[in-house]
């Protein structure tokens, strides 16, 4: 703002020099120009009756020649004086007859000696030097007998008009200097109050609230929009704790009473007739899953409460740890859990959310995946070539995390829907919190990235993490070995499509 400022400033006293400076330019050009004819008339008009009496007296030969001389060397020009038949009667500088008669043809000469004007202003060019010349008629008959012409260079005339008009560039550059520093002044004194809001903001949008913008000058309205901001800043911040401390002290106001509520259904077990056994284990698993509900909103409240401070993270080895962990419950469960993919660089996210991620993703696509089915996880880089295009445009290079099953799938309108709190799918198995995608969601966007769920090539779902670079300009990845539930599962990759089904399995210790 304060470039836009100066510039505003510059441009408007630039505008006012220009319309000052530049018709006073030309106003002492014309007015000099006009002087050096008056005076050139002048002098000729002089010199015209010095020789109507010479001419008379018949000491044209005697007096004419010295005063001639004398004219040219105190304007530093030409004269000469020409009768009507061609003849030089007197010149300040040699003639020859020839040049004598071109001079009845100059247009300056011939109208005076036709008596049509006193006088005639012409400029022409002589030997690269520009000269004015005036011509009178001498004598009052019509028409006159002869003519005296005054050449004049103009060297002199112009060179003072060059000075005047290299002064006031001088001049005009000068005042801008002045208006410069003048409006540099003033405009970071107008943009000062404006960069501690947008500081202010940057710090809001990114999670963590500011404090009061401390804003005691600039003019009247940035103050009032200061005092607005701290309001709406202090309001969002009174409500965003509100949120949290409900969500936080509701969650730990019901773990006590549902671990109660679950010692004394265990307690019941053995006074339960046969009968009742049904209802009794209904009872046990919505209680495990009110549990899950509880541990799930205590996880989103302390997610909301930490700063948003990304660590780097190599991915393959979050995943094979997570494939290691996981392989044994899926194999429980008669479903292939395989890892596949490229060798991809560092990525960032908040620490321990890429675990929390996988664990989510891997619970929701082992709880839809049929017995005998493969679920896969894999990684996916982008080129190099797509790195570089994207690091010279500024823009942020991903890597892509894949969990793909074989399920029943979602349609596109239940895709759209499977972020949401609490929202599970119509056919989804008992047991669900809802919660699942949707703390993968926050923990991908809190670190930079981005979730999509797209339809399997295969049937099922592909859930796509898409993880920022810490590194853009890392080499081009290259393959890396399968993994060993990879080659059980013959060494096939599955191709990346995108997302994953809603609820919760609980994590293996």
């Amino acid at each position: 703002m304060t470039r836009r400022l100066l510039l505003t400033y510059l441009s408007i006293a630039a505008l006012v020099l220009l319309c000052l400076e530049i018709p006073l330019g030309f106003v002492y050009s014309r007015a000099e120009r006009d002087r050096m004819i008056n005076a050139a008339r002048e002098e000729a008009a002089s010199l015209s009756a010095f020789a109507e009496l010479s001419l008379a007296s018949g000491r044209e030969e005697q007096d004419l020649p010295r005063r001639v001389t004398e004219c040219a060397e105190r304007i530093g020009g030409r004269i000469a004086v020409i009768s009507r038949s061609g003849s030089l009667i007197a010149a300040s500088h040699p003639l020859s007859e020839q040049e004598a008669r071109e001079l009845l043809g100059r247009p300056d000469v011939a109208a005076a000696l036709n008596g049509t004007g006193s006088a005639d202003v012409r400029t022409s060019g002589m030997g690269g030097v520009q000269y004015l010349s005036v011509a009178a008629p001498v004598g009052h008959a019509t028409p006159p007998d002869a003519a005296v012409r005054i050449s004049v260079p103009t060297g002199t005339v112009h060179g003072r008009v060059h000075q005047v008009w290299l002064l006031l560039a001088l001049a005009g550059l000068t005042v801008l200097a002045v208006v410069a520093g003048f409006a540099f002044a003033v405009a970071r004194w107008a943009a000062r109050p404006i960069r501690e809001l947008q500081r202010a903001t940057v710090r809001l949008a990114d999670g963590s609230l500011p404090g009061p913008v401390a804003v005691t000058d600039g003019p009247p309205e940035i103050r009032s929009l200061a005092a607005t901001f701290n309001q709406t800043a202090a309001r969002l911040e009174h409500l965003m704790a509100s949120q949290r401390a409900f969500a936080g002290e509701a969650s730990h106001q019901l773990k006590t009473p549902l671990a109660a509520l679950r010692l004394r259904l265990d307690n019941l077990e053995p006074a339960v007739a046969p009968s009742g056994r049904a209802s009794l284990t209904a009872a046990l698993t919505e209680t495990d899953r009110l549990a899950r509900l509880v541990e799930g909103l205590l996880t989103m409240a302390g997610l909301e409460e930490k700063s948003a401070t990304r660590d780097v993270v190599d991915p393959q080895r979050v995943c094979a740890e997570r494939h290691q962990t996981w392989a044994p419950v899926f194999e429980q469960r008669n479903v292939l859990l395989a890892l596949t993919g490229e060798r991809t660089g560092p990525v960032l996210v908040l620490s321990g959310a890429l675990e929390q991620i996988l664990d989510n993703l891997l619970s929701n696509a082992l709880r839809h995946s049929p017995p005998g089915s493969t679920v896969t996880i894999h990684l996916r880089g982008r080129r190099a070539s797509e790195r570089r295009r994207a690091a010279a445009d500024g823009r942020t290079s991903f890597v892509d995390l894949h969990v793909i099953d074989q399920g029943t799938g979602l349609t596109e309108e239940q895709r759209l829907r499977a972020f949401d709190r609490f929202w599970r799918a119509p056919d989804a198995p008992k047991g669900g919190t809802g919660l699942g995608l949707a703390l993968v969601q926050r923990l991908a966007h809190a670190g930079g990235g981005h979730v999509t769920l797209r339809a399997a090539s295969q049937g099922g779902l592909d859930a796509v993490v898409s993880l920022p670079c810490a590194d853009p300009g890392r080499p081009g990845p290259g393959r890396s070995p399968a993994p060993p539930g990879a080659r059980r599962a013959g060494g096939r990759g599955i191709p990346p499509p995108a997302v994953t089904a809603t609820d919760d399995e609980p994590a293996p210790a």
